[in-house]
């Protein structure tokens, strides 16, 4: 099991730590999921851009591939993305 780094309250982890936290728990992801998964591991925050594309639309795509990655980890991330996408952090 990975190290879960603790952020003190309203400070978003990088994008790039939950990238290689998602990676080293889902290690056959869903070929849909890998391609925002890559990015999501050169980014900072989602207010971001990886090229053109901004980093809350591939956090989006990344959940909406991720669907059949389960479990304790997984539900735990998915929150805190879903948290940062909506602005709560």
């Amino acid at each position: 099991m990975s190290e879960i780094t603790t952020m003190p309250e309203g400070q978003a982890r990088a994008l790039s730590e939950i990238a290689a936290e998602i990676s080293s728990d889902w290690t056959r992801p869903y070929f849909g999921a890998v391609p925002y998964l890559t990015a999501m591991a050169k980014l900072s925050a989602v207010t971001d851009d990886h090229g053109a594309e901004p980093a809350a639309g591939i956090v989006r795509y990344f959940l909406a591939n991720a669907q059949t990655w389960r479990g304790e980890t997984a539900r735990r991330i998915k929150s805190e993305l879903n948290a940062m996408i909506k602005g709560r952090y």
